[in-house]
């Protein structure tokens, strides 16, 4: 081994040594968001996240967005609790929401869409219940396509659209909780 190749491997074995150093140093700077033990002396996330409560989200009795409502409802109710009895509230949150269906590739035989997105548009107020106050307002929005097999397959692109509701839900519940972490964590 000549003595270039031993004074590469030296600084190779520095450089992976420094590396290692400062990766140790930075790991202690860091905290799980969604951990149940604070490293610093701010309270935890889950069980502030655990202690909302999620009003019912007002949509046409029997219509599509009734379910999609539900939907996200519980989506979002599960995110929050992760499946468990939630405490007694302290923060309520009130959603409204609209969708709206686009034919993005339509077939120019048939005049029938391929391709649709379905769009799911969300407004947000979360509210201390002790004071009244609302403490974060905001929107997101899901935008999600799906194929229709076929031109005369109306129970798959039902199906098609019944999975893209639930898919533009999950994603919203999963905006909400995540902006509502922010607050919990930094409290903006």
């Amino acid at each position: 081994m000549s003595w270039l190749e031993q004074a590469r491997r030296r600084r190779l074995a520095g450089r992976l040594a420094c590396i290692a150093f400062l990766g140790g140093l930075a790991a202690g700077c860091f905290q799980p968001l969604y951990g149940n033990v604070s490293l610093t002396n701010s309270p935890p996330v889950a069980p502030a996240l655990a202690a909302v409560d999620v009003s019912q989200i007002a949509a046409p009795s029997g219509s599509p967005e009734a379910r999609v409502a539900v939907e996200t409802r519980n989506q979002l109710i599960f995110d929050l609790t992760g499946g468990a009895q939630p405490p007694p509230p302290t923060h309520r949150l009130a959603i409204r929401m609209s969708s709206n269906r686009l034919s993005v590739i339509v077939d120019i035989t048939s005049g029938r869409p391929d391709v649709e997105d379905y769009g799911l548009n969300v407004s947000y107020t979360l509210t201390e219940i002790k004071t009244g106050k609302p403490v974060v307002t905001g929107s997101t929005f899901a935008r999600v396509s799906y194929d229709i097999p076929g031109q005369a397959q109306r129970f798959a692109r039902a199906r098609a659209l019944r999975d893209a509701e639930d898919r533009a839900a999950k994603l919203i519940a999963d905006n909400i909780r995540a902006r509502l972490a922010s607050y919990f964590v930094a409290g903006t």
